[in-house]
């Protein structure tokens, strides 16, 4: 009777992850790995034309079909309070972001989701790379990300959201949007390549 419970749970973990359409990598501790190495994009729906692509060492795009608007890879499903952890790298001209609690994706913009900025050029450096923009600015000078790997680690528990880039606390507020939506990895600009996203939900 055991061994039939057993199956019958397993099962029924299978066929949920066959209907959300989304296949998790192996994680642990609760932390759900969406990317690992080239290894991911079944776990994505992509909004846009950014030619988002699986490689050995990441999933990264590096053009659009335009020289307007932005484009991204938006998770299967929504998450409310949870913590993220991503690894990335990023061209110096890269822009970029880690699109949080998005209630639209159509369009998908830092006004309709709470967005964990990385743009290290960006023209007003208030909302630069870490910030939480229009709610949590940049430090001041901006942290630079180009050219090499970074962590990037986002907290959202309530209305308290927090941003830590590469160990170093760089944003946090205390407004914002209570409620789930899905998560979007941005592509606007330059090189974006992702070799790692865990989340787990608090």
């Amino acid at each position: 009777m055991r061994q039939a419970n057993i199956r019958a749970t397993v099962l029924a973990a299978v066929a949920g992850a066959a209907l959300s359409g989304c296949a998790m990598l192996p994680g642990g501790g609760g932390w759900q790995t969406l990317i690992d190495g080239g290894k991911g994009m079944d776990n994505f729906t992509t909004v846009g034309g950014a030619n988002w692509r699986a490689e050995a060492d990441g999933i990264v795009a590096d053009r659009r079909p335009d020289t307007l608007g932005t484009h991204y890879l938006t998770t299967r499903n929504s998450y409310k309070d949870f913590e993220l952890k991503a690894e990335f790298w990023v061209s110096e001209d890269a822009n970029s972001g880690i699109y949080v609690r998005c209630t639209e994706v159509r369009p998908m913009t830092d006004r309709s989701c709470h967005e964990a900025n990385i743009f290290d050029k960006r023209p007003d450096p208030s909302f630069a790379t870490g910030a939480i923009v229009w709610l949590a600015k940049a430090p001041s000078p901006v942290p630079l990300t180009g050219g090499k790997w970074n962590t990037m680690e986002v907290t959202a528990r309530g209305t308290k959201m927090t941003v830590v880039l590469n160990g170093v606390k760089t944003a946090e507020t205390n407004e914002a949007r209570d409620g789930a939506g899905v998560i979007g990895l941005q592509y606007a600009g330059g090189v974006v390549r992702y070799r790692k996203l865990q989340i787990k939900p608090l």
